[in-house]
């Protein structure tokens, strides 16, 4: 049957999934360690988030140059070369001495990750028939969205009974078995010609200064005054190097990223809507798990658990909101998930001062529910505005926009809640998470703008 899902196509989706997710877990677990690696490495909160925002920083410069990866190279061999990186990051952060090895062990699991994650939804986008798009998609979602939900609670337990460094060490033999299941499978997959095209490496390094820049100034704030040559120095070169990298690739007969496709208006705005999203979901993972443990007074392991229902039924909604989609068309059940977003931000702002664990469990539940019915199905519904021979380019964009998104979201929060958290020193720490929660709210809102005024296009058609 021409709609069926191949094994082979199961198999490798799962394969490189499992990868996918290993990268999301270590990254959420980490989330839920900052205070302790904060007491053991006798760092500060602006510094203790770069565990989290170099890794996505890393990500957001690689994710660009997958479409050069899927053209120069066999897609059995990209899987390889990531699944062993991420390996290497791991061996490094379980044995590091220090912060700063610990930093680059995540560069290295952030560049195994950034070739895994676009190549899951480009075997998808290849591989899977049209009625199935967005179930496939959504299961896509799902094993992202499965890692955030295992990720703070497995993080809170581990660091509770075995310490920090077992994150690294459990996750060691997950990636084997990847390994193992993506050797057999990926190779029976439909494999395209390679193409003989030079690597541009005047835009990589435009796409490093780029994301860099920006995320290293917009960091920097939490860290330095806010009229600090440190702050804006980073993002004026951030700029420049986007402006530069814009140019180049719209004068390039090959580009490294077809960005003309943001020209498409409605292709464009979904993008903003998806970086959006990441951005909150990142967002609410550093407010939650520091809330508990620093206002709070709760253990790691009450922060991780706190997340878990929410993340799990996130997880579920995910694929069940792809069915929706291949039936109904996507505005309706992303519309709704957005909505399921903005009422239970709206509320813990409203009663920020005063939030207790059960409260978070709820809010934080009704939060993920909805990113379950609106995540997948903003990239698959973004995608389906491109011609089939832009996927790449899309997928591409979608991909570094989340994880650029995820990088400033935790660097935005954080923020926010140091330098806010300093203008009223009477109050018990809540200040600085309310205007953190308040300024989320405003981009859920912001999100259900443009979703409703985007016209919608059925993904089969």
């Amino acid at each position: 049957m021409k709609n069926k899902v191949s094994s082979s196509t199961l198999l490798a989706i799962l394969a490189v999934g499992v990868m996918t997710f290993s990268g999301v877990t270590v990254e959420t677990s980490m989330n839920i360690t900052f205070p302790t690696l904060m007491s053991e490495f006798n760092i500060g909160l602006g510094v203790v988030q770069w565990i989290t925002t170099i890794y996505l920083l890393v990500l957001s410069s690689v994710i660009p140059i997958s479409k050069f990866l899927k053209s120069r190279f066999k897609t059995q061999h990209l899987f390889i070369i990531a699944n062993l990186l991420f390996l290497i990051g791991l061996l490094l952060d379980a044995f590091s001495p220090s912060f700063y090895i610990l930093l680059l062990g995540r560069v290295i699991q952030g560049i195994g990750t950034g070739i895994a994650l676009p190549l899951m939804f480009n075997i998808i986008l290849e591989n899977v028939p049209k009625e199935k798009l967005g179930l496939m998609m959504g299961i896509g979602s799902l094993i992202t969205a499965a890692a955030s939900a295992i990720g703070p609670a497995f993080g809170g337990a581990i660091v509770t009974a075995l310490g920090w460094r077992y994150i690294f060490v459990i996750l060691m033999p997950v990636l084997l078995i990847s390994l193992l299941i993506g050797m057999f499978s990926i190779p029976k997959l439909i494999q395209h010609d390679l193409e003989n095209s030079r690597f541009d490496l005047r835009s990589f390094i435009l796409i490093i200064l780029t994301f860099a820049g920006l995320i290293v100034g917009i960091s920097n704030i939490s860290a330095y005054p806010i009229i600090s040559y440190m702050i804006y120095l980073p993002i004026i070169i951030g700029v420049i190097a986007l402006i530069l990298f814009v140019k180049i690739q719209n004068s390039s007969a090959n580009p490294i990223l077809n960005v003309s496709i943001l020209k498409n208006i409605s292709y464009a705005k979904y993008v903003i809507a998806f970086f959006i999203n990441q951005l909150i979901i990142l967002g609410l993972a550093f407010i939650v798990p520091n809330y508990v443990q620093i206002i709070n007074k709760s253990n790691s392991s009450v922060a991780g658990f706190i997340l878990l229902p929410g993340a799990i039924l996130g997880a579920i909604i995910s694929p069940i909101s792809g069915i929706l989609l291949d039936r109904f068309g996507a505005k309706k059940p992303i519309l709704s998930g957005i909505t399921l977003m903005i009422i239970p931000l709206l509320m813990t702002t409203v009663f920020s001062v005063n939030l207790s664990n059960y409260w978070f469990l709820i809010a934080y539940t009704f939060i993920m529910i909805g990113v379950g019915m609106s995540y997948g199905n903003i990239m698959t519904q973004g995608l389906s505005y491109l011609k089939p021979s832009l996927s790449a380019d899309g997928n591409a964009i979608l991909t570094t926009v989340q994880q650029f998104a995820g990088a400033i979201g935790t660097a935005i929060v954080s923020t926010i809640v140091t330098k806010v958290g300093q203008l009223n020193v009477s109050d018990n720490g809540t200040f600085g998470y309310t205007f953190a929660l308040a300024f989320l709210m405003a981009l859920s809102l912001i999100q259900f703008a443009i979703i409703y005024s985007t016209k919608n296009k059925k993904i089969n058609s």
